[in-house]
């Protein structure tokens, strides 16, 4: 069963049903990584092109060997190889690569809402990679995948997102996923970097960290998103490290079966010790891992692909 929608542009909007349709087929396909020929026809005859505006490496990645492993035609597009950094809009850029008929655009724009005006101008299906500071869906249900795998369950579960709130797209597709599975979030950080209101998303806000991951069942941290900051949120990175930073003193006063997880990239010794990043709890590798299937799952849905037979 593929998804009955065009675009896949936010988690808000999807049903907790499309979902759980998507960590299905996501999980089905992890097998595919475990063969010694990774390449199944599902989207032979499809393209995939990835536009890429803004820098990635874990996410384009991921998206140009799903599309590979599935069998698409796959072009990658990055800002400073584009018409873009000649003067072109993102539209006339859009526009040019429809006329070259790709079946999907999977766009990365720093600014928010590029993935929904594409959506509307284009035929093709649009993937958003992430959307300034506002979405990051594909994050978000790869992180659902990595938690319903070692848990075996999402619904109860307990989650602290912790550190860059205001700026991070992944904390608002990952508090709208877990929400719509039946999972209690809390998010925690400076008081600068948690944007007031956030409380009519249906989470708890918290300042002290290790009163926060005393009792839940994943821990998330956050990239200080310094690049998107236009003043002075934290006095300095030594401090936001002794209050945010995950080590493993903190860690002490946290579940023994609690997870770690980060969206990557870590900046070490700042949102967490190396000890923490690579310690027994972390899943951040298995993060990886996934995304490559949930973005499979998501070019197969999308594209109504064929049964994935070898």
């Amino acid at each position: 069963m593929g998804l009955k929608r065009k675009d896949l542009l936010e988690i808000r909007s999807l049903e907790p049903a499309e979902i759980q349709t998507i960590l299905d087929t996501a999980a089905s396909m992890k097998e595919i990584a475990s063969r010694e020929i990774k390449k199944v026809p599902a989207l032979r005859g499809k393209t995939v092109v990835n536009l890429f505006l803004e820098p990635s490496t874990r996410t384009r990645t991921s998206f140009e060997i799903a599309g590979k492993w599935l069998s698409a035609d796959v072009i990658n597009v990055s800002g400073s190889s584009s018409s873009v950094v000649k003067g072109e809009t993102l539209m006339d850029t859009a526009k040019n690569i429809e006329a070259m008929s790709p079946d999907c655009v999977v766009i990365r724009h720093s600014a928010s809402g590029a993935p929904h005006m594409l959506a509307r101008a284009l035929k093709c299906s649009i993937i958003n990679a992430g959307d300034g500071m506002h979405e990051h869906p594909t994050q978000a249900l790869l992180d659902l995948l990595t938690i319903r795998e070692k848990r075996g369950h999402l619904e109860g579960l307990s989650v602290a997102i912790v550190g860059d709130i205001a700026h991070s797209r992944v904390a608002r597709s990952n508090i709208a996923g877990m929400r719509k599975m039946g999972m209690s979030v809390t998010v925690a950080g400076p008081p600068t970097l948690i944007p007031p209101g956030i409380e009519e998303l249906g989470v708890k806000v918290a300042y002290r960290l290790e009163d926060t991951i005393r009792d839940v069942d994943v821990i998330m941290m956050l990239r200080l998103q310094q690049e998107r900051m236009t003043a002075n949120y934290i006095p300095s990175l030594r401090e936001y490290s002794r209050l945010y930073g995950l080590s493993l003193e903190k860690l002490a006063g946290a579940r023994d079966d609690v997870l770690i997880m980060h969206p990557g990239p870590v900046n070490r010794g700042i949102e967490m010790a190396p000890e923490v990043a690579d310690g027994p709890y972390s899943v951040i590798l298995e993060q990886v891992a996934n995304g490559v299937a949930v973005r499979m799952a998501l070019l197969y849905l999308l594209l109504g692909g064929k049964p994935a037979e070898a």
